[in-house]
């Protein structure tokens, strides 16, 4: 009874933190660790129970979700495509522990990003430059691999990449985060599935109440008016995430 607890609490805050900035697997994957899951199934299953969260919040965020920069969306979709599934190929056949040792730093470079994305794209409209589709689909790939290999701490990069290549719709990039987080999870997935990585035993019931708990942050998420406070949270749980991982 307390393990489903566990789950089904870390579930329903996972899911909620992935609808507003992502990084929900920092909450679901310790708490697979906890309860006795190896490190390298933990993260295979957190991604796993990430999914059905991701397409709630993506659709409550449907009408939100539009391309905007230099790539369309179905461009967009297939290189996360594309990328998520060259992650978890990698994840396969690399030792967690190499990769681990330098996410913090990806999640410090992509909170700082983030924050400083509307004054770096004034600065690049104002000085007449434009990120052209090359360099946006590149962006786009390198963020999917490592959303394909770890998927703690994707929103904060995705959204920081959304601001860099022209977004700026703050709703709209966090509808189209939590689309491109379900087709990544779809793809990764598949591939942890196929090596035998899932614990399905706790898969479920951390499924279900990470559904949930996307489906009511998206929800409130979009009741927030100034954008500008959005963005404060988000940066906010940013740099929360890369405390944690600096403190591993």
């Amino acid at each position: 009874m307390l393990s489903i607890i566990i789950l089904v609490v870390a579930g329903l805050a996972a899911g909620m933190v992935n609808a507003i900035a992502g990084g929900g697997t920092l909450v679901s994957f310790p708490a697979l660790v906890w309860l006795g899951v190896p490190p390298i199934m933990a993260n295979a299953t957190a991604t796993l129970t990430a999914l059905p969260g991701y397409v709630g919040s993506a659709w409550a965020y449907r009408q939100d979700i539009s391309a905007e920069g230099s790539l369309g969306l179905r461009s967009i979709i297939l290189t996360a495509a594309l990328g998520g599934l060259a992650g978890a190929g990698l994840l396969l056949i690399t030792p967690g522990d190499a990769f681990v040792g330098i996410v913090p730093w990806l999640l410090l470079t992509a909170t700082l990003l983030f924050a400083a994305g509307p004054g770096l794209l004034r600065l690049v409209r104002a000085r007449g430059l434009q990120i052209g589709p090359g360099l946006s689909a590149f962006t786009v790939f390198l963020v999917a691999g490592y959303g394909g290999y770890f998927n703690g701490g994707l929103g904060i990069m995705l959204l920081a990449v959304f601001s860099l290549i022209g977004f700026q719709n703050l709703h709209g990039m966090n509808g189209l985060k939590n689309l491109l987080s379900a087709v990544l999870s779809l793809v990764s997935v598949t591939t942890y599935a196929s090596a035998g990585l899932i614990a399905w035993d706790s898969a479920a019931i951390l499924a279900i109440s990470t559904t949930v708990g996307g489906y009511i942050g998206a929800r409130q998420a979009r009741r927030i008016q100034n954008t500008d406070y959005l963005r404060a949270i988000i940066v906010g749980i940013g740099v929360s995430m890369t405390l944690v991982f600096f403190a591993l």
